[in-house]
């Protein structure tokens, strides 16, 4: 029962994760993606970028990396957060029993 519990939690939690994802996160991704390549691609040149393909097509790489890692980061913490839950869930059900069978022992 126990075992049923977290993993439902955890289940629970990474939908959530998800859907938070859905809603709040891909636009910060689409931002620390382009962002941070336009950053990285300015200190490997030296200077200013040129609005050139192949520097578009790298900027476009990043969004994606960085909405990928934004969609890791929040499925990830909400099945953490779910797990937690699961596990509290189930407390009262663990100590009843052990309850239950530190009562037969004696």
């Amino acid at each position: 029962m126990k075992n049923e519990m977290v993993k439902t939690g955890t289940k629970i939690g990474a939908t959530i994760g998800g859907l938070a994802f859905l809603i709040f996160g891909i636009v910060p991704g689409f931002y620390f993606g382009s962002y941070g390549t336009l950053i990285l691609i300015q200190k490997l040149v030296g200077g200013a970028v040129e609005p050139t393909l192949i520097v578009r097509a790298i900027i476009v790489m990043g969004i994606l990396v960085g909405i990928l890692c934004v969609a890791a980061v929040s499925i990830v913490v909400g099945g953490i957060l779910g797990t937690a839950m699961g596990y509290l869930v189930s407390l009262p059900q663990a100590l009843r029993e052990r309850k239950e069978e530190a009562q037969a022992k004696a």
